[in-house]
């Protein structure tokens, strides 16, 4: 026929035959380089089928119409499943006690110390504060109970936010996909996931989090979808939105820097595009260059830091968190000591004073009358560093040999001085022999010995400020100050170790024989009285705002590195979480009690851990297929292509918010997996589409048609069924445990390691 381009393909029938037939398709112009899935915005009903030939059409109104009344029918889901029952149950849910309390001190304006970024607690507060919270429920524990305070709006914003994630999902796959299937797929896998409903439903960050990642990731794909109109106003809203959510991300949690790669990486990509369009001037792909730093690294890292100059405006009164940073940092917080005071400017004999350790939560010089438990040591007075303000961290400092430093003039400390130090509280002194240290086994054990001035040879120090000279005094805050043992020559050390429940989870003080100057062996006077001494103002300490920015940093990190598990604890690993190995307890133990546990839907968990395998299979095969060069209809050329494409960015999502948990040492917790699970939910929805419009590879019309119509009908319902069965853990439940006849969840316990 004229006009009419003819090529011999494959086609593999229902008996899997191969046979060559000739197919005709009238030739479109088409930039070689343009995805073909880009052309339209086209559902899989665009693809129809006539004697064997395949052909497009528009989207028809009536298509428009459907594809807008699932969206529709999909946001009014996601926010009733999310706000149903958020009032239950009406007592503190497992980590509301951190985070409800945090929204509490933004409220109150009251300094605390968290590992992760502010813009999370901010946000909780300003919910609170929004929907009539005052700010006094102490949120103790979990189980007490709210009572007359006003917690649901706190609930409330997370829940709604959480809402946003089956939506973000659904939006992020019709952009990579243009399958309306597709993206139904994956918005209903997060909406009927009792796991995500939930972590959505309580006082958390999560949820927060989930959402500027989603928000970054549909930022994203709506930018890279704008590539052909650089410059317009959606080209730039897009990528600008891109940024603002990045900067979300980071600011509720550090994990938020894996979307940060993703989107980088993606950039990258882009950048290398652009370089290689020969249409394009060096200075074009400059100015493109220059954009991409303007909205993607500029701007989010000014709304960063924008977020924690909030942060430390607002949270302006001193609090529980004061003992984490430094004496200068204390200085700027009303209603601590430090804070437009004024002490004495050197340190005296005689002086009462507070010794703080440089280390990054190295704590106070701390002593209490518990002592050392059997086996560990000498069984004296325990000797440990304390995180927080308190009077068993005040010391009296003596020369070795006096017995009443405070009688006559006051006599200045100076470097080279050899000293006592006498714990206030206990009248005991600072001692150090040959026993091994609890933790640091080739340190020596620092202990309270002696009572009422009297000791032996193993309670004197040297003191030594770091940079000084013979004869330097010792100056309050502003001297490093080291205490070298006398009789063995090791130097008192904070060793950033947390100590047992029988030290009462404090920090580990040593005295190590390695003598190089280190933060963790250097102490600065915090606290200093002495009436016989003139005071100087101490205004002159505060730090400026670039300061303190470093010094949060560094003590949110090292406190994040730093987490341990506890006894009981929930913790779990890596490779636990794609299977839904364990959950984790939100609320209750007992039939008595109100129960919500963090559990998957195990069918929605395990078709993501299976097409994840399945995935990539196909992409391999269909990677193999184009690289040999097989002509294949271009039809199933762009299904190929969404799968490549689409699937492999989320693929890589999924794979940059799960593998990098493996290298770290702190406690991890099943809930860390939820980012990935997102990426994990996409790409299946992206790989059953590709499945199901493949049906016609293996039988002719109208059979490939029912089958189609049969996997999705037979995936909604296992689906919907799956979260009939276990919506109770979500939304909670009371009643006989699920061992026991009678309860709602009887035989549901298909791993023994769920604990519902």
């Amino acid at each position: 026929m004229e006009n009419e381009q003819c090529s011999t393909q494959y086609h593999i029938t229902g008996d899997s035959a191969m046979r060559n037939r000739k197919t005709c398709q009238a030739p479109t112009p088409q930039s070689p380089d343009k995805n073909p899935i880009e052309d339209e915005h086209l559902t899989e009903d665009d693809s129809q089928q006539a004697n064997g030939r395949y052909y497009r059409r528009r989207s028809s109104n009536s298509d428009e119409s459907k594809s807008r009344g699932f969206f529709v029918l999909l946001a009014g889901l996601a926010f009733s499943t999310r706000l149903y029952k958020i009032k239950e149950p009406p007592h503190i849910c497992w980590d509301e006690t951190h985070f409800g309390k945090m929204g509490s001190y933004y409220i109150n304006r009251t300094f605390f110390f968290d590992v992760h970024p502010p813009l999370g607690k901010m946000l909780i507060g300003l919910a609170g504060y929004m929907s009539g919270y005052d700010g006094t429920f102490h949120f103790t524990k979990p189980g007490d109970k709210y009572e007359h305070h006003n917690y649901w709006g706190m609930r409330g914003f997370c829940a709604v936010l959480g809402s946003f994630l089956p939506i973000f999902a659904y939006l992020i796959v019709m952009e990579l996909s243009h399958s309306q299937t597709a993206a139904l797929i994956a918005a209903g896998l997060i909406l009927f996931d009792t796991g995500c409903i939930t972590i959505s439903q309580y006082i958390l960050l999560d949820p927060i989090l989930l959402f500027f990642i989603m928000a970054a990731t549909l930022s994203m794909v709506k930018f890279n979808g704008e590539k052909d109109r650089p410059y317009s106003s959606s080209w730039w809203f897009w990528m600008l939105l891109t940024g603002v959510s990045l900067a979300g991300a980071l600011g509720v949690k550090f994990v938020g820097i894996f979307i940060i790669i993703l989107v980088g990486l993606n950039t990258i990509s882009d950048l290398w595009r652009l370089l290689g369009d020969l249409d394009l001037s060096v200075m074009d792909v400059g100015k493109h260059l220059l954009a991409r730093i303007l909205g993607l690294i500029l701007l989010p890292l000014f709304l960063y830091m924008t977020i924690f100059a909030v942060h430390f405006v607002v949270l302006n009164k001193s609090g529980t968190g004061d003992g984490f940073f430094s004496s200068a940092f204390q200085s700027r917080l009303i209603g601590n000591n430090l804070y437009n005071t004024s002490m004495p400017e050197y340190l005296a004999y005689g002086s009462t004073l507070t010794l703080k350790n440089l280390r990054i939560s190295g704590g106070y010089l701390h002593s209490h009358v518990h002592l050392y438990p059997d086996g560990i040591g000498a069984k004296q007075q325990q000797i440990t560093a304390y995180l927080h303000k308190d009077y068993n961290n005040v010391w009296v400092i003596h020369r070795h040999n006096d017995t009443n430093s405070q009688s006559g003039a006051p006599d200045l400390v100076r470097h080279g001085d050899v000293v006592r130090l006498e714990h206030k509280e206990t009248k005991r002194n600072l001692h150090s022999h040959l026993h091994a240290a609890p933790l640091s086994g080739k340190h020596y054990q620092v202990t309270g010995y002696g009572t009422n001035y009297t000791g032996d040879v193993n309670d004197i120090w040297r003191v030594e400020v770091c940079g000084g000279q013979k004869g330097d005094p010792v100056k309050v805050l502003r001297s490093k100050v080291r205490f070298l043992h006398k009789a063995l020559g090791c130097v008192l050390f904070s060793s950033g170790k947390t100590l047992p429940k029988w030290g009462w989870e404090q920090v580990e003080v040593t005295c190590t024989p390695y003598l190089k100057e280190t933060l963790s062996s250097q102490w600065n006077i915090e606290d200093h009285v002495n009436a016989k001494l003139p005071n100087i103002s101490l205004s002159g300490l505060k730090p400026h705002f670039l300061e303190i920015l470093m010094e949060s940093h560094v003590v949110m990190i090292s406190g994040n590195s730093g987490l341990k598990p506890k006894d009981n604890d929930m913790n779990s690993k890596p490779w636990h979480w794609p299977i839904n190995y364990q959950g984790l307890r939100f609320s209750g133990v007992n039939e008595t009690e109100y129960r919500v546990y963090l559990l998957g839907n195990p069918v929605v968990w395990w078709l993501n851990l299976a097409t994840l395998g399945l995935y990539v299979i196909l992409a391999v095969v269909a990677n193999i297929a184009f690289q040999r060069g097989f002509s294949v209809e271009q039809r199933r050329r762009d299904h190929c292509l969404v799968l490549m494409r689409g699937g492999g960015f989320l693929l890589l999502g999924w794979v940059l918010h799960y593998v990098p948990f493996y290298t770290m040492t702190r406690v991890l917790y099943y809930h860390h997996y939820f980012p990935a699970m997102l990426f994990s939910s996409m790409l299946t929805g992206i790989t059953i589409d590709f499945l199901l419009n493949m049906a016609d590879l293996l039988f002719h019309p109208p059979y490939c048609e029912w089958l189609q119509i049969a996997g999705k009908m037979v995936l909604l319902v296992i689906v919907l069924y799956s979260f009939y069965l276990f919506h109770p853990l979500a939304y909670g439940m009371t009643g006989p445990l699920s061992e026991e006849p009678g309860s709602s969840m009887a035989r549901l316990n298909w791993l023994e390691s769920w604990e519902f």
